[in-house]
């Protein structure tokens, strides 16, 4: 378990598939993600499972259960497409509680997840894909220090239209620079 300000960063459990299928298939909160139908109960406890099959592979994700510090779980935050050769990885979030947007509690488990990753899995690099009209993540992408390095114009479809998305990253020394002297997870 990973502590921070607001939030714990902790394992993904079996138990968790319930909230996990309702956020997945509540489309207000997929509107900005990558899943586009609905997932059957099925599906997301294959995927749970998986979780739980063993360590990371080169390629493979690393994700965590977002939870208060009242236990209450709201949501996941993960590396996607690690890759220690090149000390990189692809960042993810999803805050699947309502209760819980424009809270705080993102930016949280980002930085958290972004200390971690770049003090203990010894990356270099972070990135992440956004819908260029999500102002809300957008903002707390800035707020952790992630720079736009790209456009990719009508990239993506979704609810009648198309989408552009922006590529945003953060490299080690800029995340350090930015958020010095705050306080490291624990684990």
């Amino acid at each position: 378990m990973i502590e921070a300000t607001l939030v714990r960063l902790r394992e993904i459990e079996e138990s968790d598939v319930d909230r996990y299928f309702n956020w997945i298939n509540d489309r207000e909160v997929t509107r900005h993600l990558q899943m586009r139908y609905q997932v059957p109960r099925l599906a997301e406890e294959t995927w749970i499972r998986g979780r739980h099959s063993g360590p990371m592979a080169f390629g493979g994700d690393m994700n965590f259960a977002i939870q208060t510090k009242d236990g209450r779980h709201i949501g996941s935050v993960g590396f996607h497409y690690v890759n220690p050769e090149n000390r990189k990885a692809t960042l993810g979030i999803m805050i699947g509680d309502k209760e819980f947007w424009s809270k705080g509690y993102g930016t949280d488990a980002m930085l958290t997840l972004l200390r971690f990753g770049f003090d203990e899995m010894n990356l270099r690099r972070i990135d992440l894909s956004v819908d260029a009209d999500n102002a809300r993540a957008i903002a707390c992408y800035r707020k952790c220090g992630f720079v736009e390095e790209g456009r990719l114009r009508e990239h993506r479809y979704s609810r009648g239209a198309y989408r552009d998305q922006l590529w945003m990253g953060i490299l080690r020394e800029e995340f350090h620079a930015r958020h010095r002297g705050t306080p490291s997870p624990s684990t």
